[in-house]
């Protein structure tokens, strides 16, 4: 049986994960820069942009393809 997950580069990365990494990186300002969404932007934290990433597929979406696109520059 083939592994479908063997090359996408989220598998195992859980949005917690993701947006943790993402704000050690760019930090919230810069982070609501890149998305225009409200929980980067007033008042931010992880939990209330959690709560919000969950409900909200376009702006998960978004949060995925940055990270995608971030991934490289991460420090190893």
């Amino acid at each position: 049986m083939e592994n479908k997950q063997q090359n996408n580069p989220l598998h195992g990365i859980t949005l917690q994960k993701m947006l943790e990494q993402l704000v050690d990186f760019y930090g919230f300002d810069t982070l609501g820069e890149l998305i225009k969404i409200k929980c980067f932007t007033e008042n931010p934290s992880i939990k209330s942009s959690l709560t919000f990433l969950r409900k909200t597929d376009w702006a998960r979406t978004k949060v995925e393809n940055l990270y995608i696109k971030t991934l490289p520059k991460f420090p190893k």
